[in-house]
């Protein structure tokens, strides 16, 4: 029996190779159909990237065809190069480049030499394509905008980088990829698969037919069409009224969270992120880094939120018996609090919760929300309960909206505090700017939006998103989760009946629209800048915050003006304006509309600038 141990393993082994050997030649194909093989060429087909439309229909974004010369190094031989430079009108050294460029990613496989050619460009190439091996021309499609608003939220494509490539099997070099905005977010159901084709090769490198038949070819699938929640006509209207300016509108429908449009200002036009002038036109807007066009500034700019952050202290301190709405404070144009610290206000009286809202009181928040801290045993305690309930209207943290970019704003706990003062001797007076949206407290333009929206629904919201429909796909069930805020619905009645006051004697009277029922909140807001490690105090920020109609609200939305000094200045009026646009069939304050569309704040965003050189000069 030991006599045959060593013939039978040796039988067994042989099988097993010969077994492997037909499963690999046969069977699997894998390694015949890998790109460098010698005698196979694979061609892409590019699917037609999905269409983009707002929540009417309205196509937004489209396709249009494009043409890229391909080069696979190894394969150049013999050619004119003088001749193919002068065609393209490219050096000789940028044909140097190129060409290395390609080396470098494979001498075998295919990859662009000059993209998105021009009709005349690729009609001539075409037909003199033949007297240049290694060359030939790719179909695919670029984006069409069938307008111009919506840049920042369409986001842009742009050729894929090293790692793109290394994180994602799917890419190749060349290959186009979503960048920022829906683009992003959305990339692979927009993109579609591609289509790829195996043809077998002779040993003198001809073309004789595709591999085995074509039976591994795919056709290339399009990308799924996608309708977005945006109102086209209400984000246009945005953008014009933002003109001149610097800052951000979201819009919300309330009872959906659906995002109705997403202003940012300065934006730019689409179009400009598409062609061959996309790299130049794509570094211009970058390095401006004064007005930052391709920042995102609802959903990544943070700023401290003023005077609407009032509604949430009061929210908090009806839901924690510390006031009711008739509770009444003296105020004596300032609130006095620890050693002769002073937080000055406009106005003296004695107000209820409801006039002091409306007339935009200091004091009154400021008297809450040391009840809120001082309710508890320890200023740590009552930090605590207090930031809990704004986590509930979900500030401090990422809302989980669809969009890939944003900061979470900052709401501070005990914690925080702590470690600012290690021996814990902080309390109630210490934090009390928190009380009027300033200190330590920071949200963006986003938050404050799905505030209003909360505040609109009476204590529940959805999470924010811009996606309304996906060809053959469901949309994401977070967006149709309601979520609900720790503050008892009953409280909100109050809350809101000095929203609607604010336009009808308050700080927001100037922006009332005769027969719509509008709720809304003022705000302005210290800015400052460092610049050199030097501070410096700026024109203060207007903010604007509001929902429409009262009683069946549609629309919630929060506006952000930059160096827009109060307010009622900037942010009201386009704040009642973009509500008009959208629940009206027709402006009816013509003359808030002039002025905003003519006003500008470039001599404030000027100073800025002067500040700067200035503060470079004295530096040197």
């Amino acid at each position: 029996m030991r006599k045959l141990l060593f013939p039978i393993f040796i039988v067994i082994v042989t099988i097993t190779i010969l077994f492997r050997l037909f499963y690999l030649q046969v069977v699997d194909d894998t390694y015949i159909k890998k790109s460098e093989n010698n005698a196979l060429k694979i061609v892409y087909e590019y699917p037609e990237r999905g269409y983009i439309f707002d929540r009417n229909n309205k196509l937004l974004v489209a396709n249009q065809p494009s043409y890229d010369i391909m080069v696979v190094p190894k394969e150049v031989k013999d050619i004119d190069t003088l001749a193919l430079c002068k065609m393209l009108n490219i050096t000789l050294e940028d044909f140097d480049a190129k060409l290395k460029k390609a080396i470098v990613y494979s001498p075998r496989l295919p990859s662009i030499f000059l993209p998105q050619l021009t009709k005349a460009e690729y009609a001539e190439f075409q037909e003199k394509m033949r007297h240049f091996s290694g060359f030939y021309i790719q179909k695919r499609s670029l984006r069409d905008y069938q307008v111009h608003a919506g840049a920042n939220l369409f986001g842009y494509i742009r050729q894929v980088n090293e790692d793109n490539i290394k994180n994602n099997p799917y890419y190749r070099s060349g290959d186009l990829i979503g960048v920022q905005g829906v683009e992003q977010q959305y990339e692979e159901v927009l993109r579609g698969v591609k289509g790829v084709k195996y043809i077998q090769r002779d040993r003198f490198n001809r073309e004789i037919g595709s591999f085995k038949d074509g039976i591994y070819d795919t056709l290339a699938v399009k990308g799924s069409d996608i309708t977005l929640t945006i109102d086209n006509e209400l984000q246009a209207y945005g953008e014009l009224l933002m003109q001149n300016k610097r800052g951000g509108i979201v819009a919300i429908e309330p009872k959906t969270g659906e995002i109705l449009a997403l202003i940012n200002a300065p934006s730019y036009d689409p179009a400009l992120l598409v062609g061959r002038e996309r790299s130049k036109n794509y570094t211009e807007l970058y390095n401006d880094s004064l007005a930052k066009p391709l920042y995102n500034r609802v959903l990544s700019g943070e700023y401290s939120p003023g005077s609407p952050f009032k509604i949430l202290t009061s929210l908090i301190g009806l839901q924690e018996g510390v006031i009711t709405e008739h509770s009444t404070f003296s105020c004596s144009r300032g609130f006095f609090y620890g050693r002769g610290a002073w937080m000055g206000c406009h106005d003296s009286g004695t107000w209820n919760l409801k006039h002091a809202l409306a007339i935009s009181c200091n004091t009154y928040p400021s008297q809450t929300y040391r009840r809120i801290i001082e309710k508890y045993k320890t200023p740590s305690e009552g930090i605590d309960k207090w930031h809990d309930h704004l986590a509930s209207f979900g500030l401090g943290q990422f809302l989980g909206y669809d969009l890939p970019e944003g900061r979470k704003g900052h709401i501070p706990n005990s914690d925080y505090y702590n470690r600012w003062y290690p021996n814990k001797g902080w309390k109630s007076t210490t934090t009390i700017s928190n009380a009027i949206g300033q200190g330590e407290v920071i949200l963006t333009p986003m938050q404050l939006a799905n505030v209003m929206a909360a505040v609109a629904n009476k204590g529940y919201y959805y999470t924010p998103h811009i996606i309304k429909n996906i060809e053959n796909h469901n949309i994401d069930k977070n967006f149709v989760t309601k979520k609900t805020t720790t503050i008892d619905s009953k409280h909100f009645d109050p809350i809101i009946d000095a929203m609607e006051d604010v336009f009808r004697f308050g700080t927001g009277s100037s922006a009332q629209v005769p027969g719509l029922a509008i709720c809304g909140k003022t705000g302005t807001v210290e800015n400052f800048t460092r610049i050199n490690g030097k501070r410096y105090q700026l024109t203060d920020h207007s903010v604007f915050v509001a929902f429409a109609p009262k009683d069946d609200p549609k629309i919630a939305i929060a506006v952000f003006i930059e160096n827009g000094y109060w307010g009622s200045r900037w942010a009201g009026p386009i704040t009642s304006l973009m509500i008009q646009k959208y629940l009206l069939p027709e402006i009816v304050r013509t003359d808030l509309e002039k002025r905003m569309i003519e006003g500008s704040l470039k001599s404030e965003y000027d100073k800025v600038v002067q500040l700067y050189k200035m503060t470079d000069r004295n530096k040197k």
